[in-house]
């Protein structure tokens, strides 16, 4: 397939993908896009995006609360017999399933000038002519390799699953529910619609299991009919030595997925990628793709450490035993952690409260 001259070309066209689009066009830049697939495409995806994703997502002129979806107030963990809530500290954030998201960003790219090509398969960088070159296409990129860029300095995976069941959301927040080896998270994505979400090192889970080992969920969604395919994909801890390189007179650079991951229990997936097009879109209007390396380090930095922190709960039962009931007697330590996992707080505030947070669970 021939691709019109460009002075940036995405490779991928998902969410993160047309983000990097939207953003690269809002610089006034020649934006092409290519997809093997069509919209909307689906994916095994958590579906919530955090408060300041909608705000990175409203600085790419979409205005998330104006497709159909649902507002979050916030988070609770359900485990060890207790439940701790916390609310997000400025705004909300929402959840949407992501063929809604999809399509919704695939219309704005287009409104706003990105030569958009689907059903179109790239298959070496000489069909390319631009100057810049985004790998968008997910955790197995084929542009990470053509560059050369698949060297990791950390690659921890898991596996996820996510379905849909129709039934009116019981809580607007979202609920993730901890137990021994897994989470499942509630997130609900309309007046009518839940998504279910399963993270687990065992690619041997299913729903049905999982459901048995927790009554509560189980009761809440009982009777509420499976509307949608459920969907698997892995989720990934993982770190590049580099996120940008060159190829012929070509600077290729990596977005979301293919350039790293933090596991899903973040929950940051969609917010990462967001604020990684908005840096993205500033080094190539400056041609300094080492402005975006330096970019993409900082904004990975928080993300990946609360994933941390959670997955070194979901790997010690023995501290997650401590930890929730901890977090449901004093909320105001959970308020601060979630704080700071949504870019409201400080690094300096999340030492102190993980401190406040060690000094309870030692005295209680």
């Amino acid at each position: 397939m021939t691709f019109p001259p460009s002075d940036v070309f995405v490779i991928g066209g998902g969410p993160i993908g047309l983000a990097a689009a939207i953003a690269a066009r809002r610089k006034g830049l020649r934006v092409t896009v290519a997809d093997a697939l069509e919209p909307p495409i689906d994916k095994s995806c958590g579906e919530g995006v955090l408060p300041d994703g909608v705000a990175a997502a409203a600085r790419l002129g979409i205005d998330l609360a104006a497709i159909p979806s649902f507002s979050l107030r916030g988070i609770r963990f359900h485990g060890e017999d207790v439940m701790a809530s916390a609310d997000f500290p400025e705004r909300p954030g929402r959840g949407i399933r992501r063929t809604m998201l999809h399509r919704a960003l695939a219309d704005h790219a287009e409104r706003s000038g990105v030569h958009l090509c689907w059903r179109a398969t790239v298959n070496r960088f000489d069909d390319i002519e631009a100057r810049w070159i985004i790998g968008a296409d997910g955790m197995a990129s084929r542009v990470r390799a053509w560059a050369g860029l698949d060297r990791f300095r950390r690659d921890s995976r898991r596996y996820g699953f996510r379905a849909h069941f129709q039934r009116t959301p019981w809580s607007d927040h979202v609920d993730i529910h901890w137990a021994d080896g897994y989470q499942v998270y509630i997130t609900p994505v309309g007046p009518e619609e839940v998504g279910v979400a399963l993270l687990t090192r065992d690619p041997k889970l299913r729903f049905p299991e999982t459901l048995a080992r927790l009554p509560a969920l189980a009761a809440n969604l009982a009777g509420a009919p499976k509307i949608s395919t459920e969907r698997g994909a892995l989720t990934a801890s993982r770190c590049l030595r580099g996120v940008t390189g060159r190829k012929g007179s070509a600077t290729v650079a990596l977005i979301g997925d293919a350039s790293g991951s933090v596991d899903a229990i973040s929950g940051e997936g969609l917010c990462l990628g967001f604020h990684q097009a908005l840096a993205l879109a500033d080094a190539i209007e400056r041609e300094n793709p080492e402005r975006y390396e330096i970019a993409h380090r900082r904004l990975s930095r928080r993300p990946r450490l609360m994933a941390d922190l959670m997955l070194t709960m979901d790997q010690r039962p023995q501290l997650r035993r401590r930890v929730l009931p901890a977090l449901a007697a004093h909320p105001e330590l959970f308020a601060r952690l979630l704080a700071t996992h949504v870019g409201a707080g400080f690094p300096a505030g999340l030492a102190a409260a993980c401190l406040a947070l060690g000094w309870r669970i030692l005295t209680a």
